[in-house]
């Protein structure tokens, strides 16, 4: 046996002391009464009492002095010593270092603001092994994947604007930097957090952006600065704003497009710096849900620690001695006290109880909201977890999906592996349901006997595909059933990645299991629904001619090339009304209408910047896409390849 803090055991020498001071304080009372009272009256006038309790009272005072300076001194045990082991998940954090994060549309100044949330993030991680990429018109590796986040702190708190070779602000070359370097660790997916005011300037990001996700990479993009921007500062010009080829001050604005873009593609999440939005806790819920590993740690001494088993005695003796050496009435006013202390800590205990006893009664939203309250006067992450997961389950029996989704997310917080595998799984039965809502408007049946079968899921699938159609047709291709088949795939993707958490957790959760192959059924049977829709549409589709886009013979109306002799044909009627009308009606060489040029080109250049590479794509295509993607719900790594990038046009 050892001790921990053995300096405490030397006050052990002030116990002699406490001895002697009694004996001499019991003598000097003693001596009053003997110098005031003579002693033929002293036994007429002093009630004596028997000394046994006060000699009782000092000794277990005593006692209890020891006891707690031994206790002080934590007395322990070797067990023998033990390597830890830690569970990680791997993040990869892009900073943009170029010279428009230094505009002070915020304060101070972007690349400040974006510090400051990088801090946040590795106080908030500190399991979870970072890196660090500055990326300007190029990118570089500053900080590989380290659980050393003091070493990244130091880092972050150097970096500037001036560390960058080549200005410019190269976002593909970040996404393909990170992709490559966390393709390396081996991992199914990673985390990736762009810091950046999304000034794109490489036309290749959506191919990146398709790398990335076929590597199970989740792009967290947090956008920094104002839509407002403001004047890009720079020293080489003497009214220290940047000035560009055509002698104006540039002025750079927050891209939150481009930003949003690089996270929905990715099924990552998008936030703005110093929105009120909170950052940490929003990349810590997609962390969550990766892949985690298990990496050596430090050895250590396990130690057992023996002082409880003195403290409380100590505390005992204590409690003795003051009722010994106390009379009766002090001794009730103590009780009293006592007992209002512990009547306090009852009504606090209590709160719990109550909270348990509405959920019991099936009193749901109160017992949803007693829950929240606990959560929000709760210190203790665990127990603030806990409360969490008791708030997620009532606002679910609330059907309150949303509420459930949040809750359940917060109590992921909590390191307990019951508590997480309930997490897991509620969180998954919530996307479920809010997926099975935006498909059906109406919550995912419990009794058996109402459960549909896959003949209702076809109805309700296809009424959701025709208005898919109908969005095809308009100008606004995120409207109507495209964002709703898109937000019923994503939820029970992530439902799915939950349920897959649930089983890892000891002992395997069967519901979780279940529940996975019930969703998994449902994806697979919407994968084919959306390629029976694309055959349909195909079919419907009339053949293309030579000469496709342009009227042609037999139709009732010139070619684009015959314009002149229709014209001829007009005039030899003699009536010049029929030549007036001919061009009215855009039969004629001049009618911009019958032209499939400059016109045409700009409506297919605007569909290829909604919806990717392909300006062919539709609503229901890309939706058939992202479920693809999504078919296996794990990300496989990419053949090794090599991509160069351009020089940027703008240096800000």
């Amino acid at each position: 046996m050892n001790f921990a803090q053995p300096s405490w055991l030397i006050t052990l020498l002030l116990i002699p002391l406490l001895v002697i001071i009694a004996m001499l304080a019991v003598r000097f009372r003693r001596a009053q009464w003997t110098a005031y009272i003579a002693g033929r009256l002293r036994d007429s006038l002093v009630m004596r009492g028997s000394p046994l309790p006060r000699w009782i009272s000092l000794f277990l005072l005593i006692t209890a002095c020891a006891a707690l300076i031994v206790a002080l001194s934590r007395p322990q045990g070797d067990a023998g010593k033990q390597t830890e082991t830690m569970q990680g998940r791997n993040v990869m954090i892009a900073l943009d270092i170029s010279k428009s994060m230094r505009v002070n549309d915020v304060k101070p100044d972007r690349l400040t603001q974006a510090k400051v949330v990088i801090y946040e993030l590795l106080e908030a991680m500190p399991n979870e092994r970072i890196g660090m990429i500055g990326f300007a018109g190029t990118s570089y590796l500053y900080a590989p994947l380290t659980i050393d986040h003091s070493a990244v702190r130091e880092l972050v708190d150097q970096v500037d604007e001036t560390w960058a070779p080549l200005g410019g602000s190269d976002l593909a070359s970040a996404v393909h930097l990170a992709t490559e370097t966390l393709k390396k660790t081996g991992q199914k997916n990673n985390a990736l957090v762009i810091l950046s005011d999304g000034e794109e300037h490489d036309g290749e990001l959506n191919s990146i952006i398709a790398e990335a996700e076929q590597a199970g990479i989740y792009i967290i993009a947090v956008g920094v600065g104002t839509e407002d921007g403001g004047f890009v500062p720079s020293s080489d010009f003497p009214n220290g704003q940047l000035i560009d080829s055509s002698g104006r001050a540039v002025i750079s604005r927050l891209q939150a497009k481009v930003m949003r873009k690089l996270a929905e593609e990715t099924k990552g999440r998008f936030a703005i710096a110093g929105s009120g939005a909170d950052i940490p806790a929003l990349v810590k819920s997609v962390v969550m849900g990766l892949d985690a590993f298990q990496a050596p740690g430090r050895e250590r001494r396990i130690s057992i620690e023996f002082y409880q088993w003195i403290l409380l005695p100590a505390i005992i003796f204590l409690i003795v001695s003051i009722i010994a050496g106390t009379r009766w009435k002090r001794v009730q006013t103590l009780l009293f006290i006592l007992g209002g202390i512990f009547i306090g800590v009852e009504a606090k205990a209590n709160d719990a109880s109550n909270a348990k006893k509405l959920l019991e009664n099936q009193e749901y939203q109160a017992a949803s909201d007693a829950y929240r309250n606990l959560a929000e006067k709760s210190f203790s992450r665990e127990t603030k977890a806990r409360y969490h997961l008791g708030e997620a389950s009532a606002s679910y029996r609330t059907k309150d999906f949303r509420g459930a989704r949040t809750a359940f997310s917060q109590s992921l917080m909590s390191t307990d592996p019951k508590v997480l595998e309930n997490g897991h799984v509620g969180m998954g039965n919530s996307l479920f349901q809010l997926g099975w809502i935006g498909l059906s408007g109406e919550p995912y049946p419990s009794d058996p006997s109402l459960i549909p079968d896959l003949a209702r899921f076809d109805t309700l699938a296809k009424e959701v595909l025709a208005k898919m159609r109908e969005s095809d047709a308009s100008d606004d291709s995120e409207s109507g059933g495209y964002v709703r088949i898109e937000s019923i795939i994503t939820n029970w993707a992530d439902a799915v990645r939950h349920f897959g958490s649930a089983e890892l957790q000891p002992p395997t959760n069967e519901a979780a299991e279940k529940n996975s192959s019930l969703a998994i059924t449902y994806l697979k049977r919407l994968a084919e629904l959306l390629t029976q829709e694309k055959q349909d549409a195909e079919q419907s589709m009339p053949e293309a001619g030579p000469g496709e886009g342009q009227p042609q013979e037999g139709d009732g109306e010139p070619q684009e090339g015959d314009g002149k002799k229709g014209k001829k044909g007009q005039k030899k009627s003699g009536d010049k009304g029929d030549e007036g009308e001919e061009k009215k009606d855009g039969s004629g060489d001049d009618d911009p209408k019958n032209d499939g040029g400059e016109k045409g080109k700009k409506e297919t250049k605007k569909d290829g910047e909604k919806d990717g590479d392909n300006p062919n794509e539709s609503p229901q295509q890309r939706a058939r896409r992202i479920l693809k993607e999504n078919s296996d719900l794990e990300k496989g790594p990419l053949s090794p390849g090599r991509r160069e990038f351009g020089t940027a046009d703008k240096d800000w």
